[in-house]
């Protein structure tokens, strides 16, 4: 890629903060596409915007010089901001490369840059070579689109699903009573903010003891979903009851079943034959790598997973959780009722890993953490 150059005018971060905004309006309706939001603008005026709205929909840059038209405004000679560097490749919409130039944009100042092998400086060397300027945001602009597509940028460059561990816990740190009982920790409210979660997740996931123990359903409810996640339960013997509420409500959504290898095979085509999709994987940390890879195969980039502390802990082993999102409830729980995290932890301190962001932030009663672990 060329190197970035810095925008040019005081109004290109706050039109970039724009487009930023509105990306957001993609969110689950457009993956595994990215979030992308774009502005059309003469100096401080906008004149049109957009956003991607649906998979396989006009893209932020076409809708936002779409919306100039519909305003009677001529995109000639303005500056678009995009939060993604534009396409220059036919996939389900032609380039956005070709409806820039056939505009007569004039500047283009991108957000971040496309980590896909078939993008990657492509767009932005396209444009350069039909006399548009250029530019590369930096600072907390280009930092802001960067963690706007962090589920597409991981699995662009790792082919994995970005995974983020939510969990409700004590004031002690705890997520289930001593003899498992978990409902409710958190409020209504934190209850009704983890719907919308999963609406925008590609994947939900549990392991078999929490299947057991709640017999969830793992859809988004409640929620305007514009599709429902792939539901997917971690159960290495293949015991989920096959009067399972996910096994009943198959017209909802599929479910997958990563079952061990060693799984009875009586079990597994039982499974099957009761419409869920299974998946030998092996045991521990290979397991957990090998199951992220197959969603990432199913085109799956993010996955929210809800388990108790024996899938957290090997998730948490295996170096694969991007962000915690932890909802702390005003209660204590105290004596032998059950941890976060199963498996012995860091030697010490020192050891421990440290998010590199943590936000924190009201949520009814409750205190939403969200810690950031890794950035891509």
């Amino acid at each position: 890629m060329e190197p970035r150059a810095q925008p040019a005018i005081e109004t290109d971060s706050a039109h970039l903060r724009r487009a930023i905004d509105l990306a957001a309006g993609g969110r689950g309706r457009v993956a595994p596409n990215p979030l992308v939001g774009a502005v059309v603008a003469r100096r401080a005026e906008v004149i049109g915007e957009g956003f991607h709205a649906e998979l396989g929909g006009p893209h932020a840059e076409v809708a936002a010089l779409e919306d100039c038209r519909r305003r009677g405004n001529d995109p000639r000679g303005a500056t678009l901001y995009v939060t993604l560097e534009p396409c220059a490749h036919h996939g389900r919409r032609p380039p956005c490369t070709d409806a820039i130039v056939a505009a007569g944009i004039a500047r283009v100042v991108i957000g971040s840059d496309d980590p896909t092998e078939k993008a990657s400086g492509r767009g932005p060397g396209i444009l350069r070579d039909e006399g548009i300027e250029v530019a590369f945001a930096d600072g907390d602009g280009a930092a802001a689109a960067r963690l706007l597509d962090q589920a597409f940028r991981k699995h662009a460059r790792t082919g994995r699903p970005l995974v983020m561990h939510k969990a409700a816990l004590s004031l002690d740190g705890r997520t289930a009573s001593a003899r498992g009982d978990s409902r409710w920790i958190s409020g209504s409210e934190s209850r009704a903010l983890v719907h919308r979660w999963r609406a925008e997740a590609g994947a939900i996931a549990v392991g078999i003891g929490t299947a057991l123990a709640d017999d969830p359903l793992l859809t988004a409810r409640d929620v305007d979903a514009h599709r429902q996640p792939v539901r997917v339960v971690f159960d290495s013997s293949a015991r989920l009851p096959l009067a399972s509420k996910l096994l009943a409500t198959l017209d909802q959504g599929p479910v997958l079943v990563f079952v061990g290898s060693e799984a009875p095979a009586e079990g597994v085509r039982a499974l099957g034959a009761a419409g869920a999709e299974t998946v030998a994987v092996p045991a521990g940390v290979p397991g957990i790598e090998a199951a992220l890879d197959e969603l990432g195969r199913r085109g799956v980039n993010s996955l929210l997973f809800e388990g108790g502390a024996t899938l957290a802990s090997a998730f948490l082993d295996s170096g694969q959780i991007d962000e915690l999102r932890l909802f702390v409830a005003p209660l204590l729980l105290g004596g032998d009722a059950r941890p976060l995290y199963a498996s012995p932890g860091s030697p010490a301190v020192a050891d421990a890993p440290r998010p590199i962001d943590t936000t924190f932030e009201r949520s009814g009663a409750d205190l939403l953490i969200r810690a950031r672990l890794t950035e891509w």
